[in-house]
């Protein structure tokens, strides 16, 4: 028998022979579920039938350090459509092996050694008896759903038999994950072990101990946890569960609502034609396409962000120890507790003391619920504050690694503070503004070495978005972007790297986003319409709503910023018609947004807000003509266009930092892939097809130069 991604072996053991199934795919750091180790499954299942008379029991176990990855997930994503039903034939042949292993009338024990997740958590569970060992780093579960798959190799088959369909719930709805303890407390694994020599010896007393052992589903008086949907009780949860299920998926994710019909269908029929129905649902999500826009972001794109793939190389890795932060409004007091919450002692200066305790504060009022709720131990809280020091002194920051500005959007102050503080840095240390708009090459003059300064960008709230944009300037160097990049994962967040603009990439296509909103509202389009069409294709709030968060006022601000910058440059800028409403609405009108006590909409004291009437006055025209579809292209469509184009300006200058940067930085919606998977998941043809389309009928905004389709084409991943 010729292997290459597992072994097999026979020894002979006090209790008698027993068979050993070893996972090791060559030239692999971990084990998938690739075609080669579906070829060898089959082979090595065929070696076992025919050894069965003579085994006592079998073992499954890794050579390497995680248990079992999962599936081939590059794989998925050579996927078309035409592949279902081949794809439908690889699974159930998986499953047919796993049926046979675990139904030979032998003992099956899985001796989990690292990580088993996805369908290493499903190949775990072929084991009648399942071991782990006690090792806190050790993750269990099913987060298929994450990636738009669901756990279809008996994951969801066997863990509704095991724990119930409302026990099965979290674990496969909510792709929660989990370490030893909480598997051996749900019966996931029957028993915990010191260390990964014990595992071996502890098959081997439980095989001599159960000489025939099957599945509880197997035996002939099974029944599964809290009933079948035939039980009331079941069958009334059941029958709001897709209702609500669409309330937060808008019909856009198709996994979750395959993994809750495949549980409930398969909970009402025997074991195999329940595994059959599982197939077929994971059939058709494999080859189709929001699997691929979410396989391709969610796992590969994240994986080179965490990878440091756009980290520059040779740069040794920083580990930041003390960190000032200029500014105690809600940026600097965000950034404060985001660092003490992960050990770094923290400098907050404001121009007063009681306005840096104020900062503070926002630290306690995060943490005071968590310690309220028995989640954290007050101690811990304590520490945490003992972090942050709030100053009014510059000198209080002598010794930073890094000092950060977050001040009000203002040049003059941004430099003001920036020469104030500089000096303070310790031998070697940089300097970082937060700002989410101005250009880092311009805040650079104002620093006394420009190679150490850089943008890092947060987003708000803080405490709650992942992402970091980090802004290289014109003279920012590679170990100033490094020690940045480092910074921020050292935060716990998503660190994407890109070059200096105008709005660099996040706030300038988010831009474009908010503005072709308030520009189908100046066309005459119903508020109402554009907001609830927004939010029906996945976008996490309309764009009239979030103008309003972010403050109409500002975006004028950073619009009066931009015509004074470009005039000093002898240049005009071109405002777009949503601009242009957006300006109306705040010097006009008097609309500044809701924290001046309304914009688009009115806050009504203890009250929902709602659209501000007089929107239909002044801006509806009853006559206008609109679609629901050219509404939601024209939402998403413009942003990927930015996109295009920030590749094409070299602003961003990897697709993965642009699909992460779109996802959880301005929520572009996640059953896309993100703004550039969003081009590449339909077929660049099409995208450009209806990009032609919506400029003919909408303007430049949608239009695609010859240099931005050479981009789409330079930077297509390749699987």
């Amino acid at each position: 028998m010729q292997l290459k991604t597992l072994r097999y072996d026979v020894a002979d053991e006090p209790v008698g022979r027993v068979a050993t199934i070893t996972f090791d795919e060559q030239g692999s750091p971990v084990n998938t579920m690739c075609l080669q180790w579906q070829d060898d499954l089959q082979a090595v299942t065929e070696q076992v039938l025919r050894d069965k008379d003579q085994l006592k029991g079998l073992i499954l176990a890794s050579a390497k350090k995680t248990f079992f990855a999962g599936a081939d997930l590059k794989g998925v994503m050579r996927m078309t459509e035409a592949d279902a039903p081949r794809v439908y034939a690889e699974i159930e042949r998986i499953k047919k092996n796993f049926r046979t292993l675990e139904t030979l009338g032998i003992p099956v024990v899985s001796c989990i050694n690292g990580s088993a997740l996805g369908g290493g958590m499903e190949t775990a569970l072929v084991g009648h008896h399942r071991i782990a060992v006690d090792d806190p780093r050790l993750q269990l579960g099913l987060p298929e759903l994450t990636l738009g798959l669901i756990p279809g190799g008996t994951g969801i088959t066997k863990f509704t038999r095991l724990l119930g369909l409302m026990g099965a719930q979290p674990y496969i709805m909510e792709s929660r994950l989990f370490g030893p303890h909480e598997a051996l407390k749900i019966g996931v694994v029957h028993e915990l072990v010191g260390s990964e020599g014990d595992l071996r010896p502890r098959a081997l007393a439980w095989i001599a101990e159960h000489p025939q052992a099957q599945h509880l589903w197997d035996a002939k008086d099974y029944r599964m946890p809290g009933g079948t949907p035939a039980n009331p009780k079941i069958a009334g949860a059941l029958t709001v569960a897709p209702a609500m299920l669409k309330m937060k998926t808008r019909g856009r994710y198709p996994a979750p609502e395959a993994a809750l019909a495949a549980m409930a269908e398969g909970a009402q029929v025997d074991y195999d034609t329940a595994t059959r129905i599982e197939s077929r649902y994971l059939a058709s999500l494999m080859a189709g396409p929001v699997a691929k826009n979410m396989v391709n972001t969610f796992f590969f794109n994240l994986n080179a962000i965490k990878a440091g793939q756009s980290r520059p190389r040779d740069v040794p890795r920083f580990k930041p120890q003390k960190v000032g932060i200029l500014g105690a409004g809600m940026m600097g007091a965000g950034i404060a507790y985001a660092q003490a919450s992960r050990g770094i002692a923290t400098v907050l200066k404001d121009v007063s003391l009681d306005r840096a305790e104020h900062g503070k504060a926002y630290s306690r009022r995060i943490t005071q619920p968590r310690v309220e709720k028995g989640r954290m131990n007050p101690h811990d809280q304590q520490a945490l504050l003992d972090r942050i020091t709030p100053t009014a002194d510059a000198a209080a920051l002598k010794g930073c690694d890094l000092i950060i500005e977050a001040v009000f959007e203002q040049r003059d102050l941004k430099a003001q503070v920036t020469k104030e503080a500089e000096p303070m840095l310790a031998e070697g240390g940089f300097f970082a503004s937060n700002t989410s708009t101005l250009p880092i090459s311009g805040l650079a003059q104002a620093s006394g070495r420009p190679e150490k300064f850089v943008g890092i960008h947060f987003f708000s709230p803080v405490d709650k978005m992942k992402l970091v944009e980090i802004i290289r300037g014109r003279q920012t160097d590679d170990e100033t972007v490094a020690r940045a990049y480092d910074y921020v994962q050292a935060l716990g967040k998503l660190p994407i790297v890109v070059n200096d603009a105008r709005g660099f990439y996040t706030s300038r296509t988010f831009g474009t986003y908010v503005m072709e909103g308030a520009a189908m509202l100046g066309e005459g389009i119903p508020a109402a319409v554009i907001e609830n069409a927004a939010v029906q294709i996945g976008l996490p709030v309309g764009p009239l709503a979030v103008l309003d968060e972010t403050a109409l006022s500002l975006s004028v601000h950073v619009l009066d910023q931009t015509r004074a910058d470009l005039a000093a440059e002898g240049k005009t800028y071109q405002a777009t018609p949503g601009e242009l409403l957006v300006e109306r609405m705040v010097k006009e009108l008097k609309r500044n947004g809701r924290a001046a006590g309304g914009g688009f909409y009115d806050y009504p004291a203890g009250e929902k807000k709602h659209l501000w009437p007089e929107l239909k006055t002044l801006f509806e025209k009853p006559g206008v003509s609109w679609t629901v579809q050219d509404i939601q292209d024209r939402l998403l469509y413009r942003q990927s266009v930015e996109t295009t184009r920030c590749l094409a300006e070299d602003v961003l200058t990897s697709v993965h930092d642009a699909n992460i940067g779109s996802i959880f930085g301005i929520g572009f919606p996640g059953w896309t892939g993100g703004a550039m998977q969003f081009v590449y998941g339909q077929g660049i043809e099409k995208f450009e097809q209806r990009c032609a389309e919506l400029a003919a009928k909408y303007g430049a905004g949608f239009a695609l130069t010859d240099e931005v389709k050479a981009a789409i084409r330079k930077h297509q991943p390749r699987y």
